[in-house]
Parts: C-alpha cells; structure tokens; sequence
C-alpha cells in the first residue's frame, strides 16, 4: 500500500534528503557512501528507505537510468516549512511565538542568527505598518 504524500520525513530520510539536496541528484551507492560519514548503515537499508521516500513522494527515481538516479521532489525550504508548519500546529497549538521562543530558550543562537532574527522582524514590522 502507496503512503501517503502528507507523511513527512523521518530523520533517517532527511540525512537521505539532505544528501540530495547538496548534490542535486544521487544514485542509491552516492547516497549510501554520504550517510556511512555521518552514522554507520547498509547500503539495503539505504536502498530500503528511498524507495519507501519514492511511496511517501519525497523522491522521484529516473526508472530508465541504470543505476536509477533519485531526485527530491520537493525543495529544502518547502520541505521546511511543511515541517515547521505541522511542528506548530501540533506542539504549539498554532503559536508561533511559543515556538519561536521555545527555540531560543533551548537552543543558543549565534549572533548571526540573531541578528537574522531582528532583521526578519524589522521587516515583518515595517510590511505591517
């Protein structure tokens, strides 16, 4: 039975979908030879998971190349908002001041980063006013 395109990525199929990402497209061994540098894993298991991704919509696989080269079928920045999206719709109740917050809490931003975050609010203000 097909999933469905609404279930997002595990963290095993974003190290997979970051992998494509940087590189544009990959075959299963590329893929497989990217993710063995961040944890150990096999290369059936690699295999495994991406025609799985293929089921969920997150890749799309070039059946007539041989090795079959995959591709993301979304990009990174939707992908990321599709995630923020359910994160705060289901851990925030629709805050996204609680999540942002929550964020910065937990998780020490840089000065770059916060210094994105303020320019990211000046303009949201200055779209508002």
């Amino acid at each position: 039975m097909a999933r469905r395109p609404t279930d997002g990525p595990t963290e095993a199929e974003l190290e997979i979908l970051n992998v494509i990402w940087d590189r544009g497209t990959g075959t299963v061994r590329d893929v497989n030879e990217a993710v063995n540098r961040l944890r150990p894993t096999g290369i059936t298991t690699t295999l495994k998971l991406m025609q799985i991704m293929v089921d969920k919509g997150l890749l799309a696989r070039d059946e007539d190349a041989r090795p079959q080269v995959y591709r993301a079928r979304w990009s990174k920045s939707r992908t990321q908002r599709r995630l923020v999206s359910r994160l705060l719709k289901r851990a925030f109740d629709g805050s996204a001041a609680q999540m942002v917050l929550s964020a910065l809490t937990h998780h020490k931003a840089t000065p770059e980063e916060l210094a994105r975050i303020r320019q990211a609010l000046d303009e949201m203000e200055g779209d508002a006013g």
